[in-house]
C-alpha cells in the first residue's frame, strides 16, 4: 500500500465511527514496514472514555499487536491534525512521522475546538482554569527514589 491508501483507510475509519454512532469523525492507522499494525476511530461517546481518540486507540492497538510500548519504526496516518492529548501520546509512542488530513482549524469549524488547551499549556499552574494543587509530594518521592535506585528498570 502507498501513503494515500493508508490515509484513505484512516479517513474510512473516521466515517465508520460516525456512521456507527461511536464518536466523532476521526480515524487513524499505524503503519510498520508497509503494513497496518494498528487502527482506531474515535470512541469517546460509545465508551464514555474521554481519552478514546482515534490516535490513542490506534496506538494502543498497534502496541498490543506488536508487543512493545514504542512505535519508533512506525508511521501514523490520522484523519485530522492531532489534538494536544493525542500529540502527547504520539510523542510518547515515538513514531517516525505523522501524516494528517484535516487541520485543527477544520476541526474547530465543526465544534471540536482544542484552542483552549493549547492556551492553557504554557500558563503557570496558578493561572490554569482547572486548579492544580500540590499534595503528598514527600510521600510520593519514595516511589521516585525507588525507581532511581532500581537496577533492573525498563527505561522508556
Amino acid at each position: 500500500m502507498e501513503k494515500q491508501e493508508f490515509m484513505q483507510q484512516a479517513i474510512a475509519l473516521s466515517l465508520k465511527g460516525c456512521l456507527e454512532g461511536k464518536g466523532g469523525p476521526f480515524g487513524a492507522v499505524v503503519v510498520r514496514n508497509g503494513q497496518i499494525v494498528g487502527q482506531g476511530h474515535n470512541q469517546v461517546t460509545s465508551t464514555n472514555d474521554p481519552t478514546a481518540h482515534a490516535e490513542v486507540v490506534a496506538i494502543r492497538d498497534a502496541c498490543q499487536n506488536l508487543g512493545k510500548f514504542q512505535l519508533d519504526d512506525c508511521e501514523i496516518y490520522t484523519s485530522c491534525e492531532p489534538c494536544p492529548m493525542c500529540l502527547g501520546a504520539i510523542y510518547w509512542a515515538r513514531p517516525q512521522r505523522v501524516y494528517y488530513a484535516n487541520t485543527r482549524e477544520d476541526a474547530a469549524e465543526i465544534g471540536f475546538d482544542d484552542a483552549f488547551i493549547y492556551e492553557e499549556i504554557p500558563l503557570p499552574l496558578s493561572q490554569r482554569k482547572i486548579e492544580m494543587i500540590p499534595l503528598g509530594r514527600e510521600e510520593a518521592q519514595k516511589a521516585f527514589q525507588f525507581w532511581k535506585e532500581k537496577a533492573d528498570k525498563n527505561l522508556y
